[in-house]
């Protein structure tokens, strides 16, 4: 058993990891912190929990987690993970990222998009990508995992097939998607309050999401293993959707040749072919498909020249807590769908 904290307890994504942690067959939570919610416990925090845990909620404490945890999973806000990670690093404790804040290699393009001077270069060097259908040969020996977005997985799994084999172009890629309100976290804000968002769809952030150079960053990454030295620019505009969970993609990018569907969707099949939480799907799929799952859904089709893609997971768990603990499972040698199915 892997003795496990949560440090940041209280949000819709740590009440998914406890889920999920709580039913893990090799993990035991052993520490839950919440600065705002210490002395409290967390089936108070989250009432679907009760009966499963009698954890209290404390104030982080390098040392004391250390003592009682050789993992911790980090639910904080961005430009909070590297004011605590540096700590936990020094104790040997291996840290699994939610934040944005371990995902930019580049701390001046960290800077430039989060408004925030990076404090920890050292871990931006180290940290490791965790979406496991690209990286899972680097996520076993890593001691600190940046978990990605869920925009990010959604839209880096629908377009890397096409990117890795020089299939499509590598600008002008358009990214049309939509979450859920669950994505933007359990902070009261005016916009997600029911009346603002129910009935209603609006787009956000736009030209300006701080998940743009994040798709770029990886994407490129991923044309660099195939010798491919043209960066990539995707135009990402997300939407708020009156939904619980769930994103959906809807991505427009141009072939390099002329593109043939049933091929298309050969290619995908056997590019995640060893990856346990893609289905390459023959129907269009819907949020519900993949709510409440740790499956990303994605289908490919040729529309008037143009490559189309959709891709739909839920934010919360393939986006978010899910694929934390597939970084888990691949860290110590487990089944890397342990706890997932």
């Amino acid at each position: 058993m892997i003795d496990v904290a949560v440090v940041g307890a209280s949000g819709y994504a740590a009440r998914e990891l406890f889920r999920i942690l709580l039913g893990h067959p090799q993990a035991r939570v052993t520490m839950a912190t919440s600065r705002q919610d210490e002395g409290t416990r967390v089936d108070a925090l989250h009432p679907s929990l009760a009966a499963r845990i009698g954890l209290t909620c404390e104030l982080f404490d390098p040392d004391r987690l250390a003592a009682r945890a050789s993992v911790a999973f980090l639910g904080l806000p961005h430009t909070a993970s590297f004011a605590v990670t540096p700590a936990l690093r020094e104790r040997g404790v291996k840290v699994i990222d939610l934040s944005a804040d371990y995902r930019l290699k580049d701390a001046d393009v960290y800077a430039d998009w989060y408004n925030h001077t990076h404090i920890d270069p050292a871990g931006l060097r180290e940290a490791v990508y965790g979406l496991p259908e690209l990286y899972r040969s680097s996520i076993p020996a890593a001691g600190l995992i940046a978990n990605p977005g869920c925009y990010t997985s959604a839209s880096i799994l629908a377009l890397a097939p096409l990117v890795a084999h020089d299939l499509i172009e590598r600008k002008g890629i358009i990214i049309d998607a939509k979450s859920g309100v669950s994505g933007a976290g359990r902070t009261p804000k005016p916009n997600l309050h029911f009346p603002e968002a129910n009935e209603s769809v609006s787009a956000y952030s736009i030209g300006r999401h701080r998940h743009t150079p994040e798709i770029d960053q990886i994407l490129t990454d991923v044309g660099l293993a195939s010798a491919q030295t043209e960066p990539v620019e995707v135009i990402f505009t997300p939407h708020l959707m009156p939904m619980d969970r769930g994103i959906h993609a809807t991505i427009y990018a141009t072939p390099k040749g002329i593109p043939v569907e049933h091929d298309l969707m050969d290619l995908y099949r056997s590019f995640y072919r060893d990856s346990p939480f893609i289905r390459v799907v023959n129907n269009p799929p819907s949020t519900k498909d993949s709510t409440h799952t740790n499956f990303c859904d994605i289908t490919v089709r040729v529309v008037r020249g143009k490559i189309l893609i959709i891709s739909c997971l839920d934010n919360l768990l393939k986006g978010a807590s899910g694929v934390a603990v597939q970084n888990f499972n691949l860290m110590h040698g487990f089944d890397e769908a342990a706890g997932l199915l």
